[in-house]
């Protein structure tokens, strides 16, 4: 029973054994001075293994006088037990001759392989010194010629700068100025027989179209005539009896029109306390009568519009709050001249070097 599990244990050291292997391959044999070669090292392993290969650093000596330039490396599977491990040296010299890159050593699970050493052999340039008046000396640093197109975007640029100037220059002397940019703009005030009238024609819509009732529609009529006689002779007839305004205006030369609007302000007195109904023709000939007064005696002249104290206050505010934009603006367009010319001086220096 011994015996088998010593044949047995020898047979599975035998296949791993078998799983491992290592190499080094050298891509080019020879090089020219300067160039490159590529060794690679192989490591096939069981997976799990554990795999000790050296250090490899760019700048070192893989021997005497065979510098590593370069080292990359990857790990595939070859299959569900095994696995490949790879590293690229890239190597270079700088001296005529036969270079030995050594073994390398390697351990896998604890035992140790050595590659095969290789041999790069290195050669030089030949110098054809039969005819040496082919050998040209190195050429000088060449002068760039002068070319528009690499100025043009600075032209550009020195272009907004200068647009940029001229705006800063136009903000200051607006601010200067003390002037409002903007002017408060104030509606125009419709003269008293326009109010009016207006509002007349609005009875005339509603009342064809029967959306108000009678005594909505004398309240409206004689409200307008109020407002009319208020804003035009100056009565404040919003706050009078129908009988005082009537009294008030008796000083009017055509009692023929004082004595229309009596009998307006009677019946609409009627309709809206006594509950009485006129027809519709009474109500169209008072609404034309009081269209005719107004007519009769408008005034053309055109209404003073002094602004008010909130207004006067509304507009000194307007004033600082437009200073403010006009003095963040010049700070706006100072700044991109600052920098746009910074930037100039930068690709000028760029161009120049």
């Amino acid at each position: 029973m011994k015996k088998i599990t010593i044949l047995l244990l020898l047979f599975v050291s035998a296949c791993a054994y078998c799983q491992t292997s290592v190499k080094a391959e050298l891509d080019s044999a020879q090089i020219l001075i300067g160039d490159q070669a590529v060794l690679s090292l192989s490591i096939t392993s069981s997976k799990g293994s554990s795999v000790e290969i050296p250090q490899y650093k760019a700048g070192n000596f893989l021997s005497n006088g065979v510098e590593i330039v370069e080292v990359s490396g990857d790990t595939t599977e070859i299959s569900d037990e095994q696995q490949l491990i790879q590293r690229r040296i890239s190597i270079t010299a700088w001296d005529e001759g036969t270079y030995t890159i050594p073994s390398q050593t390697i351990k896998v699970g604890g035992k140790t392989y050595n590659t095969n050493q290789q041999i790069l052999k290195v050669l030089t340039i030949e110098v054809d010194t039969l005819h040496p008046e082919q050998i040209k000396p190195a050429k000088d640093v060449m002068d760039n010629p002068f070319s528009w197109l690499e100025w043009l975007p600075l032209l550009g640029w020195i272009i907004v700068v200068g647009l940029l100037v001229v705006v800063f220059i136009c903000l200051r002397k607006l601010l200067m100025s003390n002037k409002r940019i903007f002017s408060l703009k104030r509606a125009k005030k419709l003269l008293p027989h326009e109010k009016a009238l207006m509002s007349i024609e609005k009875i005339k819509q509603e009342q064809q179209e029967q959306l108000v009732d009678q005594k909505t529609y004398y309240t409206q009529l004689t409200d307008t005539l109020r407002e009319y006689l208020e804003d035009r002779f100056s009565i404040n007839a919003m706050e009078m009896t129908s009988g005082e305004i009537v009294d008030r205006l008796m000083a009017e030369d055509d009692m023929t029109k004082i004595e229309e609007l009596r009998e307006l302000f009677m019946t609409a007195d009627l309709v809206k306390f006594a509950k009485y109904s006129t027809p519709n023709n009474e109500n169209e000939m008072y609404l034309a009568n009081v269209a005719q007064f107004v007519e009769e005696t408008k005034s053309e002249e055109q209404p003073q519009m002094e602004p008010s104290e909130v207004e006067m206050m509304e507009e000194e505010r307007q004033k600082r709050r437009q200073r403010m934009i006009v003095k963040s603006l010049m700070t706006i367009v100072a700044i991109a001249v600052v920098c746009v010319i910074a930037y100039i001086v930068w690709q000028i220096y760029e161009l120049l070097m």
